[in-house]
């Protein structure tokens, strides 16, 4: 069984859509499997993250932001690739440091994962975007 999923973005920052996934995963009616996740772009992640507290968020955010700055930084002087803006070829580090992809295993019907854990499309580029995410359940 395969889907996609829409996740529109806002600019920088993680975007949770655990509860689409989930839903889906129920109505497919499978028991046991595996859950398998893929974002079809090169300049956003995907992440399972904590899901109870806001602030994990704003600080990973803010961490891969002092960790890998924008092209205009001047730490970041060598780079080349900069004509379509100081954010774009940072967003394709962070995509390359971290998971575009995620396999969930479904036990009795439903998503194996914790207690405080989400689902997330962590956007890396300034601007609003529309990411997919296709999933493959088997």
């Amino acid at each position: 069984m395969q889907r996609a999923f829409t996740i529109e973005t806002r600019g920088q920052g993680l975007y949770e859509f655990t509860s689409d996934v989930t839903d889906w995963v129920a109505e497919q009616g499978v028991q046991s499997g595996l859950l398998t996740l893929f974002i079809r772009h090169t300049s956003a992640s995907l992440l399972i993250q904590e899901n109870a507290d806001p602030e994990v968020q704003t600080d990973l955010r803010n961490y891969f932001a002092r960790l890998v700055p924008p092209t205009n930084d001047p730490a970041m002087a060598y780079l080349n690739h900069t004509n379509e803006g100081p954010d774009d070829m940072p967003a394709h580090i962070k995509a390359a440091m971290m998971p575009v992809s995620l396999s969930i295993p479904v036990c009795a019907g439903r998503l194996a994962l914790g207690t405080w854990q989400g689902i997330y499309v962590f956007e890396h580029r300034d601007a609003p975007h529309t990411r997919k995410v296709a999933a493959h359940l088997c």
